[in-house]
């Protein structure tokens, strides 16, 4: 590998894919229990202070603000019934409101098999969802480190380009859209801070 790879920061970067799709989950206490927002400020204090200060400004949010009150706002936010405010589909930005599992998803989901990515068979959103795109940048950015512990270089610059790819084809498209809407529509601080966190750590990747 080339010097100028910095294997503990690429680390940093998967974590905080991770964490940020785990965010995207119905709130539960259990995000305390697993200290969610601690293991995202660790991550994001080597690779952007701003970004690691939002991450305890969020950690405060979920911690003082009811759970029924943050589970009403995702509602509110992410399911409907009647009127979802912000739709977390990749398709629904790319293509037109209304369209879900249109060609974009299938581009999506091509992308998925050939890094060998499954959905969990107990996901039941569809595979353009933000936590599901989040994941699977995880995956691309842990195989990247896989691939340079083991001083594998073409096998790295193939799960780097394609991370690149899907971030410049997929979420980066959308992430800015989806984002403005959720700070739009959430009613708890705990919401907006997350829609700042993903919309600059996502466009950051991108490049």
């Amino acid at each position: 590998m080339t010097q100028a790879f910095d294997l503990a920061a690429n680390q940093q970067r998967a974590h905080v894919y991770r964490l940020l799709s785990a965010c995207y989950y119905q709130p539960e206490a259990q995000f305390l229990e697993e200290d969610v927002f601690g293991q995202l400020h660790r991550a994001l204090v080597s690779l952007d202070a701003a970004l690691a200060a939002v991450a305890l400004d969020l950690d405060q949010a979920f911690r003082s603000t009811n759970l029924d009150a943050l589970l009403l706002d995702y509602t509110r936010l992410f399911l409907g019934p009647f009127e979802i405010k912000a739709k977390p589909y990749g398709s629904i930005y790319l293509e037109g409101d209304g369209v879900v599992m249109g060609d974009s998803t299938m581009n999506a989901l091509a992308c998925y098999r050939e890094a060998e990515f499954e959905v969990d068979e107990n996901f039941l959103e569809v595979p353009d969802h933000l936590a599901v795109e989040l994941e699977f940048l995880y995956l691309l950015c842990f195989n990247q480190n896989e691939a340079a512990a083991a001083d594998n270089q073409p096998e790295f610059i193939r799960w780097r380009q394609m991370e690149q790819v899907f971030l410049k084809n997929h979420l980066g498209r959308w992430i800015g859209a989806f984002c403005g809407q959720m700070k739009a529509g959430a009613e708890q601080s705990f919401y907006r801070l997350l829609a700042q966190l993903t919309e600059t750590y996502i466009l950051r990747q991108r490049g």
